[in-house]
């Protein structure tokens, strides 16, 4: 008896579906701004609370916010891990014109 599921392969020649470079990268990006270079992450939020380094409020557990770290860091990206922020979205944004 044959499968009642629909078939997900491509036919054969067919054009693979263009990359989603965000989803492959895991939601990390490189952004570059006035106030350097900075690999950027949107999360979901976790079980911690953070504090945003524009406004000073508290980010909640489990809401969703940016972690951001510089790239320009001497001793390279794993360097620069320890210097990640957790920022609300709207002053992620907005930062650039509050400095």
């Amino acid at each position: 008896m044959p499968s009642r599921r629909p078939s997900r392969k491509r036919p054969w020649g067919a054009e693979p579906p263009p990359l989603d470079l965000d989803r492959a990268l895991g939601g990390v990006r490189r952004e570059s701004a006035a106030d350097g270079e900075w690999t950027v992450r949107r999360v979901r939020g976790g079980e911690k609370t953070y504090r945003c380094p524009t406004c000073r409020q508290e980010i909640p557990p489990g809401t969703p916010h940016v972690v951001a770290w510089p790239r320009d860091v001497v001793g390279g990206e794993e360097a620069g891990l320890q210097d990640r922020r957790h920022w609300h979205g709207s002053c992620w944004e907005r930062r650039g014109r509050l400095r």
